[in-house]
């Protein structure tokens, strides 16, 4: 579960959200390690080596959800992720995709990938970069699930590196 639990989306703040953290500092070296709301423990952010992964929202449990329904709630996220994408090609012009395909989920090597992989956040990257900040970072979003009861999440990565080799479309 992660702090975003519970919230409605709304795309300014995730925007908001996504622009605080390309001036957060990103740690030069070390392993990735995962942050928690003080007092629940849920999941806020991780910070690795050159990079940093949050959430920006998280729908409902689909645990007993079938069917219609179930199609009806990964539209919302769907349609939350296209709003997102929307709002930043606007801001910061035409993005590109990074396939998280196969060769990705046999244990990628590299960071940010190897924490993407661990944190079951699996879902094309959608990649700007570099953005106009300082320092020139790259910022993506992504919709993930872990598994069929799982919520969707949305997140968003920041990272001061260029991404490994990768499918990009």
């Amino acid at each position: 579960m992660t702090a975003r639990a519970g919230e409605p989306f709304d795309t300014h703040r995730a925007v908001s959200d996504i622009e605080a953290a390309l001036s957060v500092p990103l740690p030069a070296s070390g392993p990735a390690a995962d942050e928690g709301e003080p007092g629940t423990g849920e999941w806020t952010s991780t910070r690795g080596e050159g990079f940093l992964l949050l959430p920006l929202w998280e729908s409902e449990a689909l645990t007993g959800v079938y069917g219609r329904e179930w199609n009806d709630a990964e539209a919302a996220a769907e349609a939350n992720l296209a709003a997102l994408v929307s709002e930043l090609d606007r801001r910061w012009g035409p993005h590109r995709t990074v396939t998280m395909g196969p060769a990705l989920l046999r244990r990628p090597a590299a960071e940010p990938f190897r924490t993407l992989v661990a944190k079951d956040c699996n879902g094309d990257l959608t990649l700007w970069g570099p953005v106009p900040d300082p320092g020139g970072r790259l910022a993506a979003v992504s919709l993930n699930q872990s598994d069929g009861d799982a919520p969707l999440i949305l997140t968003a990565l920041i990272t001061d590196r260029p991404l490994p080799d990768v499918t990009v479309l």
